[in-house]
């Protein structure tokens, strides 16, 4: 497969920020909707177990779609897939916006079929934009520098998204949110516009396209990095779960328990920023494990902080530990999928994530009832640590063969 067209240094970082906006243009809208559809159901008095359905279809759409997403990638490159993620993301804040004109009755399906159409363009555009970041990289040390910067638009997308539906929604209503976030998908427009025809890669051989998505999994390595993957996306989803549960055992106001949270996002964008920085000096396996077994430590603590402030310093921890993995994750991704198939690659990492996204909050609810917090904490916490070993027989580890 050709090689990418690689720019000097300065067309390099424009076309790096043109895939940074893209992606927040298209994370930002499902952010906002996300925010503001819950928030209109339960307004219109709808129990809280459907607002859980409509919020799992956000990541329950791109389970079924990652594949044929990853695929279109790999055949068209970068532009064709990203107008059609443009495409769904406007259709699904219209069909959010034409809920705020229809009856009742016909309100709660057109916000659920928004929710599959802006979940899945999120969903494409990020796949085709990773596809991209790894493809006009040529050394694991620029992978881990453009899946760095990549990894902070989610954060500014979850500022971004639902802070201007919120204040939308305060100041005309649902309507105005839902009209304001069909702007985000126009940036990402314009934001590709800016990424040349020729940052993007010959299709694959016709051979390679026949063949089964699974086959995959038969690439040395990569099954275990997509377990290593899973154990660490449970990690991000017992957290978000876990710790409004314990702030709220300790007596902790609602801010202070969003404070807690919100400096884990913090810590992730910081760590993520000076990633770069380091990273002619990381060795992608050596950092991964050593960030799996702190997240492994900091869970064994957590459970047992009784002080907001001890909670806040455990939340940072984490989140650099957690955030320094997924560009580690990345960059070994693209350096063990066989050419051609980097799209499909990716899509198999996004289905297995939303995957976990979409189940793991409905068990992390039976077992916390049943066993507490704490103990999500600790068996997750040794599940990452037992992990850490599982990460060091990838290619690049210690033991690599």
């Amino acid at each position: 497969m050709p090689e990418a067209a690689r720019p000097d240094d300065a067309r390099f970082r424009q076309w790096l920020l043109a895939l940074i906006g893209g992606q927040i243009g298209l994370h930002a809208t499902m952010a906002g909707v996300r925010l503001a559809a819950p928030l209109q159901a339960l307004r219109e008095g709808h129990s809280a177990w459907t607002v859980g359905v409509l919020l799992a279809l956000y990541a329950a759409a791109p389970v079924l779609l990652s594949m044929p997403a990853g695929r279109m990638a790999d055949r068209h490159g970068y532009r064709r897939p990203v107008r059609i993620a443009v495409a769904l993301a406007l259709a699904g804040a219209l069909l959010a916006l034409a809920s705020t004109w229809t009856g009742p009755s016909a309100r709660l399906p057109l916000l659920g079929v928004s929710a599959v159409c802006v979940g899945s363009g999120a969903n494409l555009g990020l796949i085709v934009i990773q596809r991209t970041a790894g493809q006009v990289a040529r050394t694991s040390t620029e992978r881990m520098r453009m899946f760095s910067w990549l990894g902070v638009a989610p954060s500014l997308s979850n500022v971004i998204g639902p802070v201007a539906a919120g204040f939308m929604i305060d100041a005309g209503g649902f309507s105005a949110a839902y009209a304001s976030m069909l702007l985000l998908p126009l940036c990402t427009l314009w934001f590709a516009r800016r990424v040349p025809a020729r940052m993007q890669v010959a299709a694959p051989a016709p051979s390679v396209g026949r063949r089964s998505a699974w086959s995959l999994l038969r690439t040395p390595g990569l099954p275990r990095l997509l377990g290593v993957n899973w154990v660490l996306a449970a990690c991000w989803d017992v957290h978000l779960f876990a710790v409004p549960i314990l702030g709220f055992e300790r007596g902790f106001g609602a801010g202070t328990i969003g404070l807690i949270l919100g400096s884990f996002t913090l810590a992730v964008s910081g760590v993520r920023l000076l990633i770069p920085l380091w990273a002619h000096r990381i060795r992608e396996i050596a950092l991964l494990r050593v960030a799996m077994v702190g997240t492994g430590l900091v869970f064994a603590v957590y459970p047992l902080a009784q002080s907001p402030w001890v909670m806040g310093l455990c939340a940072v921890l984490l989140g650099l530990t957690l955030g320094a993995v997924q560009p580690m994750i990345m960059s070994t991704l693209h350096q063990l999928t066989p050419e051609g198939r980097h799209g499909e690659a990716i899509a198999m990492r996004s289905m297995v994530m939303n995957a976990s996204s979409t189940a793991l909050p409905l068990v992390f609810g039976a077992a916390g009832t049943a066993l507490g917090a704490a103990t999500l904490f600790w068996a997750v916490g040794f599940a990452v640590v037992a992990g850490s070993w599982a990460a060091r027989r990838l290619p690049g580890g210690d033991s690599a063969a």
